[in-house]
């Protein structure tokens, strides 16, 4: 009988410490993050990724790429077009650009300290685009972005917000522009600190210290020197230097391109440093006077680049999404991060993919595939064409999209940009979490508000390949 018992409590132990070492896996595994039902491994590409079939398939080549770049140039009025912009530009169009873009807010606002901003402010504010300044022609005159800028809705840096207790949201940031942006310079502020700039993807107003003024040739062909390489980190920096301070740890975002110099001579030293560990890239610079040069600076051969754009396929969408899982969200590109459709299309620009700015214009581009839904669309049909959406699917809700990385159990999961989600607990009550971070989340869950789910309010879903002739219109 001993023996018995001394055999089952042997076997007990066996079991016991076989099971020790599964239980940091079980507990990954539960649902103990506090964010819906999401757990520890699905906040992994490889998750993902493992779950797909033919993950490395190219969704689009490289000419199709190509092709549908140029038709979203062509025909999405919110895309700009450099190259075609005439010689000199009239006083009565620059002045449409300016007021029809951003009016003064007729609402309370307030300012950081939670103060009410008063009329006068803004109206100093308002005057300081001095649009008694447009001159009725003029030449139309070139620049370059030369580091990160924000766009702004009118020419200041104060931040202005709709309640006393939000500091995040400021309602005069519109995006930002990375180094290399060409654009076209349109008016100048009251104050001489500002210009109204017209970019390949937004219009709106710049610091001019961070842009360079140059011709028109120099500007524009910058983006087509090869060799090049393609930013495909969330972010990486140019190397520390004493001698180019402007070049010295220069953030690049992900999918910006940068020209090399490849006929640079092996020995030859870029601002004190030995090239051979890095890459010699050209960069922009803007001089004393303000005109636009180039120099050397280097990028680490072990940073997160490469030679080309990568190749556009379900494997590199999630691995590219998921680059920035966890960075903190910031609207219009504020906080050095993006918010939801900056982090979309800066996933997609790594892939050679151009998009518009915001996602209003995003989830009805006439260059993309998509599935418009209508008032007359009810709950059932929005859900059963939600849960056939696939990886790289785009889905659009009022003021916000999502990137489908997967389902589960037949239901999609997405990667956000998001400041935070609602959804129902299981006795039926509302669990709100502010997020503010790029983030993965079940979509069918989710609630707008008290009455709608995500789906029942979805204006459309971009499938990410070349819309069908007959869904377009040109522009007028």
């Amino acid at each position: 009988m001993k023996h018995r018992q001394s055999l089952l409590a042997l076997r007990l132990l066996m079991t016991l410490a076989l099971a020790l070492p599964l239980a940091p896996l079980a507990a990954r595994e539960s649902p103990a993050l506090g964010v819906a039902a999401v757990t520890e491994s699905q906040l992994t590409a490889e998750f993902w990724i493992a779950r797909l079939t033919q993950a490395d398939q190219l969704i689009m080549d490289r000419q199709a790429i190509s092709d549908q770049n140029a038709r979203l140039m062509r025909e999405d009025d919110s895309m700009h077009d450099l190259a075609a912009t005439p010689e000199e530009l009239v006083g009565n169009q620059v002045r449409d650009w300016i007021e029809n873009f951003a009016q003064v807010p007729q609402s309370t606002v307030y300012d950081e300290e939670g103060k009410a901003v008063d009329h006068a402010r803004l109206q100093a504010v308002a005057d300081n685009r001095w649009l008694d300044g447009i001159a009725g022609l003029q030449r139309t005159r070139f620049g370059m972005v030369v580091r990160r800028a924000d766009l702004r809705a009118f020419p200041t840096m104060l931040r202005v917000f709709r309640s006393n207790d939000d500091t995040d949201i400021d309602r005069f940031q519109e995006s930002a522009v990375f180094p290399g942006t060409p654009l076209v310079i349109a008016h100048e502020s009251g104050d001489h600190q500002w210009w109204f700039v017209i970019t390949p993807r937004y219009a709106a107003w710049i610091r001019k210290a961070l842009v360079a003024i140059g011709e028109r040739d120099e500007v524009l062909g910058y983006a087509n020197k090869a060799p090049y390489r393609i930013i495909t980190g969330a972010d990486v920096h140019t190397v520390f230097t004493r001698e180019q301070p402007a070049l010295s740890q220069l953030k690049l975002d992900m999918g910006v391109r940068v020209p090399v110099l490849a006929d640079w001579p092996v020995d030859k030293p870029v601002n004190g440093q030995h090239p051979y560990v890095s890459h010699v890239i050209e960069l922009p610079i803007r001089k004393g006077d303000g005109s636009l040069a180039f120099a050397p600076a280097l990028l680490q051969k072990n940073a997160d680049s490469s030679a080309d754009y990568l190749p556009l396929t379900k494997h590199n969408i999630i691995r590219q999404a998921f680059k920035f899982l966890g960075e903190r969200y910031g609207w219009g590109h504020t906080y050095e991060g993006r918010d939801c459709s900056g982090f979309v299309a800066e996933v997609y620009r790594s892939m050679g993919v151009q998009m518009p700015r915001n996602t209003s214009d995003q989830g009805v581009s006439p260059a993309f595939a998509k599935r418009v839904f209508q008032e007359s669309d009810d709950s059932a049909e929005r859900s059963r064409i939600a849960r056939a959406s696939g990886v790289g699917d785009l889905v659009y809700i009022p003021g916000h999209v999502m990137l489908v990385i997967g389902s589960i159990n037949g239901d999609p999961w997405v990667i956000h940009d998001t400041t935070g989600i609602s959804y129902r607990r299981a006795d039926g009550s509302m669990a709100r979490i502010p997020l503010n971070a790029v983030s993965v989340t079940p979509l069918m869950p989710l609630q707008f508000d008290e009455t709608h789910t995500y789906t029942e309010r979805m204006r459309s879903i971009v499938h990410m390949r070349p819309a069908p002739a007959t869904q377009t219109a040109g522009k007028p």
